[in-house]
């Protein structure tokens, strides 16, 4: 998923320009081992959605990215990458970007530390930027947390209800997400209703995000998603397209597969069993839905470039499910 092409604003390049000089500042430390590994995700790229939407959010609004902005900017990306190490600890992910992951390479307990400094980082940007951004990024931490959490209670629950996978959702994804867009609204001084508006906006186009990522770990490659495929099925993470296929005709034969570790030519039954039963093309049918909600969240906005790319960004995303 590009966010660059998704989001083409004339002066988007020069904006990541500085976000990725700042990232890279922020990942030093005095030890050289924890700024190479606390830098070892960030040279391996990554599409930025979490920055680009912050200083999107403050152009969108009327406001300009200054270099408060692209501070805020990294400090919601420094969560997300901290997020990733911990993540790719629980899931003993092997690798992360088409690169060996930090625990594979370095074990758990280095790849738990260096995560931890990347979020103490975030913390320390945030808190520059005064008290409100600050509490903004610890609750949003907190709310990954519970997200997670949320979902590690129902892992390989095939009863699992559509409401505890939004739940989880909205902690794990959508909180950062709606976080981005509300620190560029803040930082770049914007009015409250057009601070509330993209708050609103990042909460609906996170769940947009999530449906879209979950759908792509069905369909794509290793390859392609630069991480294992199907990794939500090995580990019991029964999402959307999941779940509704699960209530479809072929419920039965996907659930005798489901509800224990699987691997191998199992997870690829499953896959084509979702897949063919219309799981998938339901679930994306959810994520147009909520691409309207938040599309709709920007009406306060008016027009403008950067708002009217902000409004059509949960349809590119879903609209690129149609070439898989």
């Amino acid at each position: 998923m590009n966010a660059g092409e998704l989001l083409p604003l004339p002066a988007l390049g020069e904006y990541r320009a500085a976000i990725e000089e700042e990232l890279r500042r922020a990942v030093l430390g005095e030890d050289p081992f924890l700024t190479e590994v606390a830098g070892h995700l960030l040279s391996a790229g990554g599409n930025r959605w979490r920055p680009l939407l912050c200083v999107t959010s403050a152009v969108a609004g009327g406001g300009e990215v200054t270099f408060p902005v692209v501070r805020g900017a990294c400090s919601v990306e420094l969560v997300h990458l901290g997020s990733l190490y911990h993540d790719d600890v629980i899931d003993e992910a092997p690798t992360r970007r088409n690169v060996q992951s930090v625990n594979a390479r370095w074990g758990n307990l280095t790849a738990i530390v260096a995560g931890d400094f990347l979020l103490a980082r975030a913390s320390e940007i945030a808190a520059s930027l005064g008290t409100e951004v600050a509490g903004l990024l610890a609750a949003t931490i907190g709310r990954l947390c519970e997200g997670e959490i949320r979902e590690l209670r129902t892992a390989f629950q095939t009863s699992r209800s559509e409401e505890a996978y939004l739940a989880s959702v909205a902690g794990k994804t959508a909180s950062l997400l709606s976080a981005s867009c509300r620190i560029g609204a803040l930082v770049a001084g914007l009015d409250r209703p057009t601070v509330e508006a993209l708050t609103r906006f990042g909460e609906a186009f996170g769940v947009v995000f999530q449906i879209v990522d979950d759908i792509k770990d069905l369909v794509l490659s290793e390859a392609d998603l630069g991480k294992p495929s199907g990794h939500d099925l090995v580990e019991g993470v029964y999402t959307l397209p999941v779940i509704r296929a699960l209530a479809l005709d072929d419920g039965e034969e996907l659930a005798a597969l489901l509800g224990r570790p699987i691997d191998g030519p199992a997870v690829e039954k499953a896959r084509d069993i979702i897949i063919s039963s219309g799981g998938v093309e339901s679930a994306a049918r959810t994520a147009r839905d909520w691409a309207d909600r938040a599309a709709a969240c920007l009406a306060p906005l008016g027009g403008g470039d950067a708002a009217t790319a902000l409004a059509r960004l949960g349809h590119g995303l879903v609209d690129q499910l149609s070439g898989l």
